[in-house]
């Protein structure tokens, strides 16, 4: 099959001479339709993560997906999958027998990185940047009709979004702030809406948060407004209840504790990969902020579809371009320097019949 091999940092190539993999007991394997690229895949790229994404190259990276299934391995009929059914895929399977997964945490799996006891697609065990992909039953959803097979690569990325916001308990009425206005900004935005935010303000700047104002949210550019200020100015001096940090950088991590008020929630969804960041532990500790991180995300996967079904979380129009698999370097660079406005990007293996 044709599949995005990375030989090494910053460096990759398409190559057409992989096998084909074969799914194992209640594991499936899917032709893969749209692959959507995020900031994790741009990081895994550059090899911010040495020895743990990947642990090694060569390696097939990629995991938020969508597809076909077109081969069952064994007892996977027996929970209900068949062959033609399309699919959206997420990155982790737990193992299923520890602590963190029979408490439903299985995104912490105590087995992590053992393999074939917990993977995680696309980080250190093979994605699906592939015409073919094998995933455990664990790690697809089925897709609704009313989902277009593309936009199935997004639901991933929604059921993120939607566990980050509930990390941090949103209570109908709250004031949220989103910190950043990309594509995790805005669906975190609309998954607050649904939770019963009364208002929600994203902070950013630029042409995504031009599309943040045109999806009708509040928009504050941090490069002409001083944040916490601002947010304070739309709530009579109190701040927000609800922050989420999406950006992962040591400024949007102090803008998100900044802008929240006494007793404020904050969730940090986006992954660091610089230094630690100087958190204002005075306010935190004398005004009771609680801070929440967040790890991909624990069965949202089914919980987010209906809302995207319904277009309360809305997914389309963060799709803004589309490339074929020969040419995912540009792809990259497209969605990295946000070309022409990019907010999500997909990658299109166009597959055939499994060998």
């Amino acid at each position: 099959m044709r599949a995005v091999v990375l030989t090494g940092p910053h460096t990759h190539a398409v190559r057409t001479d992989i096998p084909v993999p074969r799914p194992g007991p209640l594991e499936v394997l899917c032709q893969v339709d749209s692959i959507a690229i995020c900031g994790t895949d741009i990081h895994i790229y550059e090899g911010r993560f040495p020895g743990r994404w990947p642990r090694a190259y060569p390696f097939i990276p990629g995991h938020e997906w969508s597809g076909t299934i077109v081969e069952l391995g064994p007892q996977a009929d027996e929970f209900g999958w068949h062959v033609g059914q399309r699919v959206a895929g997420t990155s982790h399977a737990g193992c299923g027998y520890c602590r963190m997964c029979r408490i439903g945490r299985y995104n912490l799996c105590d087995l992590y990185g053992r393999e074939p006891l917990h993977h995680q697609y696309g980080h250190y065990s093979q994605g699906a940047d592939a015409e073919y992909v094998v995933h455990s039953i664990k790690s697809v959803v089925a897709l609704p009709d009313a989902i277009d097979l593309p936009l199935g690569a997004m639901v991933d990325t929604a059921s993120i979004a939607l566990h980050s916001v509930k990390r941090p308990g949103i209570e109908p009425g709250d004031t949220v702030v989103i910190v950043g206005a990309g594509p995790m900004g805005l669906l975190c935005a609309d998954c607050a809406l649904a939770l019963g935010a009364g208002r929600v303000i994203v902070t950013g700047s630029g042409e995504r948060l031009d599309r943040a104002a045109g999806l009708g949210f509040t928009t504050i550019n941090y490069q002409t407004q001083e944040p916490a200020a601002a947010v304070r100015e739309l709530t009579d001096g109190r701040g927000a209840h609800v922050a989420i940090d999406t950006g992962g950088t040591a400024a949007s991590i102090r803008q998100a504790v900044d802008v929240v008020g006494k007793g404020g929630r904050v969730a940090f969804t986006g992954v660091p990969t610089g230094g630690d960041s100087a958190l204002p532990l005075q306010k935190i500790v004398l005004e009771e902020i609680d801070l929440f991180g967040v790890r991909a995300n624990r069965n949202t996967m089914e919980e987010v579809l209906p809302l995207i079904v319904s277009n309360r979380v809305r997914v389309a129009p963060l799709v803004t371009h589309t490339f074929r698999l020969e040419d995912y370097g540009e792809a990259l660079r497209t969605f990295a320097e946000r070309v022409d406005g990019a907010l999500k990007v997909l990658v299109k293996p166009g597959a055939g019949e499994p060998a």
